[in-house]
C-alpha cells in the first residue's frame, strides 16, 4: 500500500482527467493507498498559459484541426525540442512545482505529459525522489511521452512498447496494459434490458454518436447524413454540458431529422455512457483513445468520420488494422456504408471477433495491480 498517491493530468479535451478518474477509482476499489489526490496540473499554471494550453487545443480541433496535426507531427521527433520544451513549461508552471515539493507523495500516476516532464526534471536536480509512472492514454506514443526519470509506462498496443525500446526506454519498465477506463465499462449489461430502461426500441439497429466533438457546424451534416440510413435505426446522440448544442439537435430532429426509419434521440450531460453504450451496435465518431477503449470494451464497432490529425488519425490507422473499425472519408457515403456492413453478416462476425481480441476492460486494474508488485 502506498502512503500518499498524486494522480495528474490537464484537462486539454476529456481523455485525460478520464483515465486519471479510472486510475482514482480503481485504487480506491483496492484500498491501495492511505492518500490520493487527483489533480488536473492546469489549475496550478498561470491563467494565460491555463487558457492557452487548453483552449487553444479546443479552438484549432475545431476550426484548424489541419494546423494541430502540422503541430503534431512536427513535434513527434524523438529526444529533441525537450530542452525548449521544458524552459517553457517550468516558467508556466512554477505553482505545479510548488505543490509537487509541498506534497512529497511516493508515487506520481501521470496520464497527461506535462506534469511527467516536470516531475523528470525536478528528480534528475534531486530536488525530490517520488517514483513515476506514466499512463499513455492514445495507441501511439508521441515524443512529447518521452521522459529521462521514471519507474514505469503503461501503454495501449505491443507496437507501442516496441516504439518505446527502440527510442530507450527501458524494456522492463513498459507494460501493456490497454488504456484505463472506468472499471464500470467491464460489466456485462444484456443490450435490450438497456434499450428498455433508456426509452430506446428494442428491435433497431442502434447507433451512438458523440455529437459534441465535432464543433458546431458540422453537427446537421453529420446527422443529416444518418438520416439517411434505409436500415431501420435510432440514434444517440451525446451533447455532454453543452445546452444550446442540445436545444439544437432536439429542434433538428423533429423539424428535418426524424424519418419513418431513422429516429434521433438526443441526449445531454450522462453519468451512465456505459449502459448508452451496452445499448448500441455502432459508434459513429472521432476515435479519441479513451472513446474508443470505453467503445472497444463495450464491443462496439467504430465508424470512424473526421479523426482530428495527429493522434486520432493514428488511432484510426489501429482500429483499420487490427480489423476493428471501418472508416468513411465523406458524409454522403456514410449512410451507404453503414447499411452495407450490416448486411454482411460474416464481415460483422469478424469484426466483433477483432474487436473482443484488443478490447482492454480491465486496463485500470492492471496498471494498479503492476504498481502494487
Amino acid at each position: 500500500m502506498f502512503k500518499k498517491v498524486l494522480i495528474l493530468s490537464a484537462s486539454v479535451g476529456a481523455g485525460h482527467t478520464s483515465a486519471a478518474n479510472a486510475i482514482e477509482k480503481e485504487l480506491k476499489n483496492q484500498n491501495a493507498a492511505e492518500e490520493i489526490k487527483n489533480i488536473d496540473v492546469l489549475e496550478y499554471t498561470n491563467p494565460l498559459f491555463r487558457r492557452l494550453y487548453g483552449k487553444a487545443y479546443v479552438d484549432m480541433v475545431n476550426k484548424m484541426p489541419e494546423v494541430l496535426g502540422w503541430i503534431y507531427e512536427s513535434l513527434d521527433k524523438p529526444w529533441k525540442n525537450e530542452k525548449r520544451r521544458l524552459a517553457l513549461d517550468r516558467l508556466n508552471t512554477k505553482p505545479f512545482i510548488k505543490l509537487i515539493k509541498k506534497e512529497k507523495p511516493d508515487i506520481a500516476i501521470c496520464t497527461h505529459f506535462l506534469p511527467a516532464e516536470i516531475i523528470s526534471w525536478l528528480r534528475a536536480k534531486g530536488k525530490i525522489d517520488t517514483k513515476q509512472a506514466i499512463v499513455v492514454t492514445d495507441f501511439d506514443a508521441h515524443a512529447m511521452w518521452l521522459m529521462h526519470n521514471y519507474e514505469h509506462y503503461f501503454v495501449a498496443l505491443d507496437e507501442t512498447r516496441v516504439h518505446l525500446e527502440k527510442v530507450g526506454i527501458r524494456p522492463e519498465s513498459i507494460s501493456v496494459t490497454g488504456i484505463p477506463i472506468d472499471p464500470v465499462f467491464a460489466e456485462k449489461k444484456d443490450k435490450y434490458d438497456m434499450r428498455e430502461k433508456h426509452g430506446l426500441e428494442k428491435d433497431r439497429l442502434t447507433i451512438i454518436v458523440s455529437a459534441g466533438g465535432f464543433g458546431v457546424g458540422n453537427i446537421e451534416n453529420l446527422l443529416g447524413a444518418l438520416s439517411e440510413l434505409k436500415t431501420p435505426s435510432q440514434i444517440i446522440a451525446i451533447c455532454g454540458r453543452n445546452e444550446k448544442l442540445k436545444a439544437k439537435i432536439d429542434k433538428l430532429s423533429v423539424e428535418k431529422l426524424n424519418n419513418e426509419r431513422v429516429k434521433f434521440l438526443p441526449i445531454g450531460y450522462t453519468n451512465q455512457m456505459d449502459e448508452l453504450m451496452s445499448a448500441s451496435d455502432l459508434i459513429v465518431g472521432k476515435p479519441g483513445g479513451l472513446t474508443t477503449s470505453e467503445a472497444l470494451a463495450k464491443g462496439l464497432i467504430f465508424i470512424i468520420v473526421n479523426p482530428i490529425p495527429g493522434q486520432e488519425e493514428r488511432n484510426s490507422d489501429h482500429l483499420l488494422e487490427k480489423g476493428c473499425a471501418i472508416k468513411c472519408n465523406t458524409l454522403p457515403t456514410l449512410a451507404y456504408k453503414i447499411d452495407k456492413l450490416i448486411v454482411a453478416k460474416t464481415r460483422l462476425e469478424t469484426i466483433k471477433k477483432n474487436i473482443k481480441n484488443l478490447s482492454a476492460s480491465k486496463s485500470a486494474k492492471k496498471i494498479v495491480n503492476c504498481l502494487l508488485i
